[in-house]
């Protein structure tokens, strides 16, 4: 029995040793090649730092570039009452619709409305008014509105005067009534359509000028012209026949005679003066008229509303209140409820004002803007936008964690999906405000652009602070301390999943 027992055992022991004898045999290379994956291993961690500190890098020179063109738009924008141009209905000031006639009193010409336009703007940018707004509205007005102005009737005076300047020799006027009052030296004498007959009209002037006569010490302002070389030809050849008889030559704007001076001697150098007992404001408004030539139609003023500063301060002081209280709402309900994640947005939404403010600056100066309250409107509704943006990406980000994705993982994919999701929303507001800015007018048209640029730099801001910014604090800060930015139920939740899991992948395999 105990042979049979050492048999029975022989066997199985040789077996044993056998298999103890390949193990051994193969130790050698198995070593070997857990070497290799461990190295590989090694290999891949190190540059997996690599890339994980390049991309740091490039996250910290992203933010450092941005700071400094934030500094940049605060100094293009500060003072903020200098720096942005305020419009009518904040500044206050004068709001003028114009009706254009021809002389036989039929609607004008396309292109003399667009004739007019041109002119009426140039008066009124040569009236020191660059904030002001030229429009045409329908087929025959203009509505003008000259924010700071206080008289409606002067600015029509001068912006809405058809501007026809003629020269006239008195014996060629036929209406003995107005020849009788100029001789008496009655000023503003209106002459008749088909009276008088001119030998020369306001098309040969060459350049305008304020001046006041050397002859007299008075504060009596003149305007000086200087004629082409045609005009200087006709006025000598005229001056040359009045001259031995001390003839006059009735100087007529829009058939009205400024003045009527006598010849003494013959003018050859084309140089020509209008007196007329002139203020220096009513000799600017003189030159405006003639610099920019005479309008091809009659305007007359059928509307004209006058908005106070004090009106227009109080909205604005409104307008800002509002938009304070509406950051101050945004902000304490994202820290409420995103705690240290609440600081992302914060600062995104600093970001998002220093370059909204900045090229609001920008299209000021260069009279493309003035800031309206539907303008006010607008910006405070991108306010609203620019944060829902920001929560769309940390709502994302935190459900990547729930997921159960890492913190530095969930930074890269919730930022990608939240910014695709936000930008979709964005593109269909923009087609709005697009729409708005170019097929509407007036206080209108400035929401439209308010509202468009703020989708604008909410987009800059999404890619150049909110992506680069999530990541960089994701790598450090959030890990270190994920209770203080919010995400502890998050990662508990993320693991409570796994060890649901984990158990029932355990119960069913057993």
């Amino acid at each position: 029995m105990a042979g049979g027992r050492t048999s029975t055992a022989g066997p199985g022991a040789r077996q044993e040793s056998e298999e103890s004898t390949m193990t051994k045999e193969k130790s050698p290379a198995s070593a070997a090649a857990g070497g290799r994956r461990g190295a590989g291993k090694a290999s891949g961690t190190t540059t997996n730092r690599r890339h994980d500190t390049a991309e740091m890098r490039r996250y910290k020179a992203v933010l450092a570039i941005l700071a400094v063109f934030c500094v940049a738009c605060a100094g293009l924008f500060w003072p903020l009452d200098q720096k942005i141009t305020q419009g009518l209905d904040i500044r206050g000031g004068v709001s003028v619709i114009m009706t254009g006639h021809t002389s036989d009193g039929s609607d004008p010409t396309p292109e003399d409305m667009d004739t007019a336009t041109a002119i009426v703007t140039n008066r009124v940018n040569a009236l020191g008014a660059s904030e002001a707004t030229v429009q045409q509205q329908g087929t025959n007005s203009i509505l003008v509105q000259i924010p700071g102005a206080t008289d409606a009737e002067a600015a029509v005076e001068t912006i809405g005067r058809t501007g026809h300047l003629e020269f006239v020799r008195l014996d060629d006027i036929g209406d003995a009534d107005a020849l009788n009052q100029i001789s008496l030296g009655i000023e503003g004498v209106t002459l008749g359509e088909g009276t008088y007959t001119a030998f020369m009209d306001g098309s040969h002037i060459k350049s305008v000028a304020v001046g006041q006569p050397s002859y007299q010490a008075s504060g009596e302002y003149v305007v000086n012209l200087s004629l082409d070389d045609e005009g200087r030809k006709l006025f000598a050849d005229v001056t040359t026949a009045l001259a031995p008889t001390n003839g006059r030559i009735a100087i007529v704007l829009d058939g009205v005679v400024n003045s009527a001076p006598a010849v003494q001697s013959p003018i050859t150098d084309g140089n020509v003066q209008i007196s007329g007992n002139f203020t220096v404001d009513d000799a600017i408004a003189l030159k405006t008229v003639l610099d920019s030539g005479s309008l091809p139609i009659s305007l007359d003023y059928s509307e004209s509303r006058v908005v106070g500063p004090t009106l227009g301060q109080d909205s604005l002081q409104q307008g800002v209140l509002a938009l304070g209280i509406g950051m101050v709402l945004v902000i304490a309900y994202l820290f409420l409820f995103y705690r240290g994640l609440g600081l992302l947005t914060f600062g995104s939404l600093t970001v998002f004002a220093f370059i909204y403010l900045g090229i609001l600056a920008v299209l000021s100066r260069m009279g493309a803007f003035a800031l309206s309250l539907p303008g006010i409107a607008g910006a405070v509704l991108t306010v609203g936008m620019a944060a829902d943006s920001s929560i769309l990406v940390l709502e994302r980000f935190r459900e990547e964690i729930r997921m159960g994705r890492s913190v530095r993982n969930a930074s890269i994919s919730g930022v990608r999906h939240g910014i695709g999701t936000s930008l979709d929303a964005d593109a269909v507001t923009l087609v709005s405000a697009l729409a708005l800015f170019l097929f509407a007018v007036g206080p209108v048209k400035g929401f439209g652009l308010t509202l468009m640029l703020g989708i604008i730099c909410d987009i800059i801001t999404m890619f150049l602070f909110k992506a680069p910014a999530l990541r960089l604090l994701a790598n450090g800060a959030i890990q270190a301390n994920p209770g203080f930015w919010g995400i502890s139920e998050d990662l508990e939740e993320a693991a409570g999943k796994r060890d649901a899991k984990a158990v029932k992948g355990g119960v069913a395999h057993a």
